[in-house]
């Protein structure tokens, strides 16, 4: 039954929830901790082992009831790990009930017998187990219930599997009979009935009555047990319905988590959880989580579950291919984008080549001016009042072409030397494109190529670069460009020879960049978030809010 609902909601509520998920660090660590407890499986498969050896032990040295009661146990310890085994030691279970005259507990565990046998897709073999039962009067209402539950099973099992209408209509009416007589003898609280009463309410979209269920059900397993994992899993599908991602990714992975810590072989979360990364893209993670769960249902023994995980294996190989096919165009693609730029960058070395010596030219044609300036003032002494003042004039208008000058070459200076070091990184770059190409490690390549740790790296030695230079222009900018603000509203850079995102934006301005699209280009933020950091600082002017830009320029 766990399986069938599993596999009916699935198809009705396939949702690309996923990638909100993914945004979550909480759900990013949730993985990191299945990660590890997959590491760790043999550890936990070691400790039930060791478990089910001590069971062994006082098994074999045990006789009469007490042999009976070690069985039943060693049956409890094998039923989420090996099938054929925990069949085993219900049929011992049986036998000795029988040979002790306990009717009630044969017909407990042959009840038992035919839910495991369903439960694994053998329905024919679980059918003749029940058709042998012969329940009698008198018999307790538990063992009566656990009867009924059997039935049930099975053919809740038939109903979903047939593909004849008629006889699944058939299956549902004997499923809803059995159900009833199970309600009418298990206890209201047992897994068995909270499981079935929040599978009905669920398929009726009485999702507050259904989470009611779920409440209730959770105070009666222990956190991190196995049937903890179930009732984890069942409320997965209750935030599911009601579409609350996170809530529903949390559960799903409090189910994976528990079946993988219990060393529970028989699994329905963790496949479920490979089909919502598969739909959010993170087909590597998936197709890890499908083989593991693959391997724990082959340990299990239940062609049920292999059934279930084919479609998905088969999925997965495709959706890797597919994505191995994107990775050589994007290759290709990134290959012909690293040539182009590489040929834009000579470009650019050429253009400030030329820059520079039209740069010199105009410099050495400035000092020329200056010195026939200096020789008409000597000239016009008699005209010292005036000529004073042009002289002046003229003094600071080749000062400042002097500092213009003086950064032009500057910066001009630092962008060739970053121009030639980006082409060695392109270069660099190349090369390991090329080597991981020819060694065919295109998955570690695919990684690379996702990773913004580059573009970050870069972006924050450009900055740096930047920064340094600036402050080596202007050393008192920061104290000159706090002098214009109220003092609440300073801004001191936290590292030395660093500027802070405003002081940086005003100090593009201070350059002659006016334009808050260029000074978002040049920082990788919004115009709008340009637009703001301005208005925000000059809001705190001492002035003239108006004028405040005029003045950074002249600082």
């Amino acid at each position: 039954m766990k399986q069938k609902l599993l596999t009916t909601l699935y198809i009705l509520l396939l949702l690309p929830v996923i990638g909100q998920a993914q945004e979550n660090v909480d759900f990013a660590s949730r993985l990191r901790q299945i990660d590890e407890a997959i590491a760790e499986s043999p550890r936990f498969v070691a400790q039930r082992e060791a478990k089910i050896a001590s069971a062994r032990h006082a098994y074999e040295q045990a006789d009469g009831r007490q042999k009976y009661e070690e069985a039943y146990r060693l049956y409890e310890l094998y039923r989420p790990f090996v099938s054929d085994s925990a069949i085993y030691f219900l049929r011992q279970c049986i036998m000795m009930a029988e040979q002790q005259g306990d009717h009630a507990a044969s017909v407990r565990c042959r009840s038992l017998l035919a839910i495991r046998c369903s439960n694994i897709g053998l329905y024919d073999e679980a059918l003749n187990i029940l058709d042998s039962i012969r329940p009698g009067n008198g018999l307790d209402k538990t063992v009566l219930g656990t009867y009924y539950e059997a039935y049930n099973n099975v053919y809740g099992e038939l109903t979903y599997y047939t593909r004849l209408d008629d006889m699944r209509r058939n299956y549902q009416e004997k499923e809803q009979h059995y159900k009833q007589l199970m309600y009418d003898n298990l206890p209201p609280t047992s897994e068995s009935c909270l499981l079935r009463r929040e599978q009905a309410a669920q398929a009726e979209g009485r999702l507050e009555e259904a989470m009611a269920i779920n409440d209730e059900w959770m105070n009666t397993v222990e956190t991190g047990s196995h049937p903890y994992a179930l009732a984890a899993l069942y409320r997965y599908i209750e935030y599911k319905l009601q579409g609350d991602t996170t809530q529903m990714m949390f559960w799903l992975t409090e189910s994976v988590l528990a079946d993988i810590r219990n060393a529970a072989m028989d699994q329905g979360s963790i496949w479920e959880l490979a089909n919502e990364l598969m739909l959010s893209g993170d087909v590597s993670r998936a197709s890890h989580y499908i083989s593991y769960t693959s391997d724990c249902a082959n340990r299990y023994g239940s062609r049920q579950r292999n059934w279930q995980i084919t479609p998905l294996l088969s999925h997965i190989a495709t959706e890797y291919k597919a994505q191995s096919e994107r990775t050589t165009k994007l290759l290709s693609v990134t290959l012909a984008v690293i040539s182009i730029l590489a040929l834009l960058l000579l470009g650019a070395l050429f253009f400030a080549h030329r820059r520079n010596t039209q740069l010199h030219a105009a410099r050495n044609d400035l000092k020329a001016s200056n010195a026939q300036l200096s020789t008409l003032n000597t000239q016009l002494s008699a005209q010292k009042d005036e000529l004073a003042a042009l002289n002046s004039r003229l003094s600071t208008l080749n000062a400042q072409l002097t500092e213009n000058n003086r950064v032009k070459e500057e910066y001009i200076g630092r962008f060739m030397s970053l121009c030639a070091r980006y082409i060695d990184k392109l270069d660099d770059y190349r090369k390991m494109v090329n080597k991981k190409m020819k060694n065919k490690e295109l998955d570690e390549l695919f990684q690379i190529s996702k990773s913004t740790e580059l573009k970050e790296k870069e972006l924050e030695e450009l900055y740096e670069n930047f920064d340094t230079v600036f402050l080596h222009l202007f050393p008192n900018f920061v104290d000159d460009f706090n002098a214009l603000l109220l003092p609440e509203i300073r801004i001191r850079p936290k590292k030395e020879n660093r500027l802070t995102t405003d002081i940086r934006i005003f100090a593009l301005i201070r350059l002659g960049f006016e334009d808050s699209s260029k000074i978002a280009e040049f920082l990788h933020y919004s115009v709008n978030t340009i637009y703001n950091y301005r208005a925000r600082v000059k809001n705190g002017a001492l002035g003239n809010r108006e004028q405040f830009e005029k003045q950074v320029k002249t600082l």
